[in-house]
């Protein structure tokens, strides 16, 4: 078996950039050959030359409601890598306000959930042969929107929570030889770093989590390496949420 193969490898959807470029990178310096999978071609591209300093990364046009799309990809991984170790079910449309609800039209939600929550579907089952094969592990990227809510956000909401119940059916059905987790990230500044150093955010908005800080796409990224990693083989069917404490703070504005 050539060297190649005997490395882990992973597929992370919607990597070009903010939460799952953050999970690439850590699984990178965890040893992880990783695909970038992305429907921002020219995004994902830069992506796969900046973090192949790293190691192994190869990026794929990926649309992860297109079921065509799906296919393709998962079917060049077996061509390139031969083998999958863990699906980061990362994709989505990230903007969580859809207007009032009166004003919430079927397209829109039906988009939205296609995305974000079918599309977990589709690239899950065409990843479930290898997965089987490698023993891997499959981590859904849900949301403390799945949890709480702010007005106006019923699709994305519904999207999220689907994931985390997907997660626990997927659990049940796909064990013991695959392991699926959610992990619920909170407020997550995905800002590219000089836009963060020349707009940085208010100390009020640090100060709303326990740890003192707004999260970082690492912050996600670290604990999705240790959900796929063999030291994790006893977890399976969890929602985990990484959100500084934020959802545990009580605040009352005065």
């Amino acid at each position: 078996m050539s060297e190649l193969h005997e490395v882990r490898v992973a597929l992370v959807t919607g990597a070009a950039r903010g939460i799952g470029k953050g999970i690439a990178a850590c699984l990178l310096r965890a040893g992880w050959s990783v695909v970038l999978g992305d429907v921002d071609e020219a995004q994902g591209l830069l992506a796969a030359e900046e973090l192949a300093r790293l190691g192994t990364v190869e990026f794929v046009p990926l649309d992860v409601a297109d079921e065509a799309s799906v296919q393709a990809t998962v079917e060049l991984i077996e061509e390139d890598f031969g083998r999958l170790d863990g699906l980061v079910n990362n994709a989505g449309l990230a903007d969580p306000d859809s207007g009032p609800l009166e004003q919430l039209s079927l397209e829109f939600w039906n988009r939205l959930l296609a995305v974000n929550l079918t599309g977990a579907f589709l690239v899950s089952r065409q990843c479930l042969e290898l997965l089987r094969a490698s023993g891997g592990a499959i981590i859904n990227i849900a949301s403390t929107r799945a949890l709480q809510s702010e007005p106006h956000t019923e699709a994305y909401a519904a999207s999220k929570g689907g994931l985390v119940a997907l997660t626990h059916a997927m659990a049940v059905s796909l064990g013991p030889e695959v392991r699926v987790n959610a992990v619920s990230p909170g407020w997550i500044d995905t800002r590219a770093e000089t836009s963060q150093v020349n707009d940085p955010l208010r100390q009020v908005d640090h100060e709303q989590h326990a740890v003192g800080r707004v999260g970082q796409p690492e912050d996600v990224g670290e604990l999705v390496a240790f959900l796929l990693s063999p030291a994790a083989a006893f977890i399976t069917g969890q929602n985990i949420v990484a959100d500084g404490g934020m959802t545990r703070q009580m605040i009352y504005r005065e």
